[in-house]
């Protein structure tokens, strides 16, 4: 009897320590608990009855005041639960992404998750800039006098010019019209808007690389996810018969690909074998690395023999301006052919394991990308802001403008020619191709080398990612059809946890990096143009923030702003130590990272020691109970 009392005096306990519980805690307490899940129900059960009769013992003590703020603080909980369940169901392409994750698996998925990621980017870009520089202009804008043909739509030249797409058109004065004595200085507006925009890409960007790296190098579930997929991945809240399907494909190819890296075998080569890879292998890197070097070459010498077409002609004709589009041509067409080489030599490596063909493909391309955005990045830089013309910021950004929309043309035909003419001749021609897979390299670079020329744009023609953002929603839905309509998934099953966490690496480095040296030489090492441009008539676009720190110095209150930039803004001391921080922290969070990892495998060894034990064990316990009940038994 004593035992009962004080057996029934512990659950009474635990279930009034259970309700004093916030429900989250107390979902996790009982989670926790080391009891049978019918014990659990039960214990769920008592808590809740507790909690409605301390409800309504406390309602009858309440005032009817207090009784209607509970009230609508609960309405109000409800009404924020249930918008942000619409608001997930108005995401982005949600149900889109569900669709080739189960149909193509998380490879081909991770493509278009990156590509959606960098949409919403150019709208965040779109918004600064319009917001902050182009809507003061158009309040100073003057008429503009040229006539519109169409052509523009392609040359980027002629009527565009004189508007707010290019450098040249934004005034260098004060915007006085706003009324109450304010005033607005273009100067400080465009290079300020400009430059906290690259802090917050740069602040994003870590942002995003830490949390994907944290998901998809550190969670604990990378090492024993298998089973929670198949035992416990299950929404039973789904009742719709397609999204139950859905459902089921989506976890059928997850635990493919995690089958698949489990069971991948390791195939043993005799020394000659590897002598031949090897030898196969250098072979085509050279011929990568060739390719790319005669790429460059090519662009340089006809970008220089294309501006000195420009020059000689007349410099506001439209049909000498048109002639510019023979630059982004070729350089679309050599960024369009040359990764087809690469994937040729690519299937001729040979590959173990479909990943390694991956990431050795897009090495090979961004090595190709970036040396020719290298050379354009040096032809404007070091010939076109020497040459004879009056603005030269406004024609790198007419260069900029047909490059981004040439490569989004070619773009659109690789989905044409690509896919759609392999699928014609896999299925009719020649069957035994069958129909072609998705490049996820080549298709990942395209979107790279896109980015990049916007970010250089940015300083050029600042309207430039609302053009990018235009062309990555169509961009989405062309390769989402031909995806559909012309693909096959991968022959091989494969995991790719970690492909997003790398296209964000290659954002970062070498892309977004090298924008940042781009950008910084122009600020400040360049002479703006005389005659266009908000920095007309200064040594430098930087000159303009160190003419208004010498205006500040001049008054007490904004003291703190001319230390702020003599101490900590040019100081590189300052910069020093920052670099010395930010290297210490990230090798402690590398340490913990490391750390992370080695426990989560032990604990995991450990827990799979523990289950074989006790299998052991219930294996021994019933054969006791089996020699019981029948001692004859062998």
């Amino acid at each position: 009897k004593i035992w009962i009392f004080h057996g029934f005096y512990a659950e009474e306990k635990l279930v009034g320590n259970l309700a004093s519980m916030s429900t989250s805690e107390r979902i996790k307490a009982i989670q926790k608990m080391p009891e049978t899940m019918k014990k659990k129900r039960e214990t769920r059960n008592k808590v809740l009855k507790e909690i409605t009769k301390k409800s309504r013992h406390r309602s009858t003590q309440l005032s009817c005041c207090t009784q209607c703020l509970q009230g609508a603080a609960v309405s109000f909980r409800r009404f924020g639960k249930s918008l942000s369940e619409y608001f997930h169901l108005l995401q982005l392409w949600h149900k889109t992404l569900k669709i080739i994750g189960a149909e193509f698996g998380t490879s081909v998925l991770s493509y278009f998750i990156f590509l959606k990621w960098l949409l919403t980017f150019n709208i965040f870009s779109f918004l600064i800039n319009f917001s902050f520089i182009t809507i003061p202009q158009f309040v100073a804008a003057e008429t503009n006098n040229l006539s519109f043909t169409g052509l523009e739509l392609f040359t980027g030249a002629g009527y565009f010019q004189q508007t707010v797409l290019y450098y040249g058109f934004y005034t260098n004065a004060t915007i006085s019209k706003i009324g109450n004595g304010l005033s607005y200085n273009m100067q400080l507006a465009y290079i300020f808007t400009v430059g906290i925009y690259f802090v917050i890409c740069f602040l994003i960007l870590l942002f995003s690389m830490a949390k994907s790296f944290c998901r998809n190098f550190i969670n604990p579930q990378t090492y024993s996810g298998n089973a929670s997929k198949l035992l416990c991945a299950w929404d039973f809240n789904i009742t719709n018969e397609k999204a139950v399907k859905l459902k089921q494909k989506n976890l059928s190819t997850q635990i493919k690909e995690d089958l698949t890296e489990v069971s991948r075998e390791v195939l043993n080569f005799s020394v000659t074998e590897r002598v031949v890879r090897i030898v196969i292998h250098l072979v085509a890197w050279v011929a990568s690395l060739g390719t790319a070097a005669a790429a460059c070459a090519g662009v340089y010498f006809f970008s220089i023999n294309n501006l000195k077409l420009f020059v000689k002609g007349h410099k506001n004709d439209l049909e000498s301006q048109a002639a510019m589009l023979m630059l982004p041509v070729v350089v679309s067409l050599l960024n369009a052919f040359i990764p087809f080489f690469y994937s040729w030599l690519g299937h001729l490596e040979r590959f173990q394991s479909p990943g390694h063909h991956i990431y050795v493909t897009i090495t090979r391309n961004i090595i190709l990308k970036i040396s020719i955005v290298g050379i354009l990045c040096y032809y404007w830089l070091n010939i076109v802001a020497a040459s004879e013309s009056q603005c030269w910021e406004t024609v790198v950004g007419q260069d900029i403008y047909r490059l981004v929309l040439v490569d989004f043309i070619f773009c659109l035909l690789g989905s044409f020619c690509g896919e759609f003419l392999q699928r014609i001749v896999g299925t009719t021609v020649c069957v035994n191709l069958g129909l072609p897979e998705f490049d996820i390299g080549r298709n990942v670079l395209d979107l790279i080398y896109a980015q990049t020329l916007t970010w250089i744009g940015i300083l050029f023609s600042p309207l430039l990612p609302g053009i990018q953002m235009i062309s990555f929603s169509i961009v989405f839905y062309v390769k989402k059809v031909s995806l559909m309509m012309n693909c096959q998934p991968p022959r091989k099953v494969w995991r790719t946890a970690q492909m997003t966490t790398s296209f964000m690496f290659l954002l970062f480095f070498p892309s977004f990096l090298g924008v940042l040296s781009v950008i910084g030489v122009t600020v400040w090492r360049l002479k703006p143009s005389e005659q266009c441009g908000p920095f007309r008539g200064l040594s430098s676009m930087y000159a303009a923030v160190s003419g208004w720190i010498e205006i500040l110095e001049n008054y007490t209150a904004s003291k703190w702003v001319v230390w702020i930039y003599h101490n900590l803004i040019t100081s590189e001391l300052f910069f020093f130590i920052l670099s010395v921080l930010v290297l210490m922290i990230t090798y402690l969070y590398w340490q913990i990272v490391e750390g992370r990892k080695t426990v989560t495998k032990l604990l995991h060894k450990q827990i799979i020691n523990e289950g074989k034990d006790k299998m052991f064990l219930l294996e021994k316990l019933w054969a006791l109970q089996r020699a019981k009940q029948n001692p004859s038994a062998p």
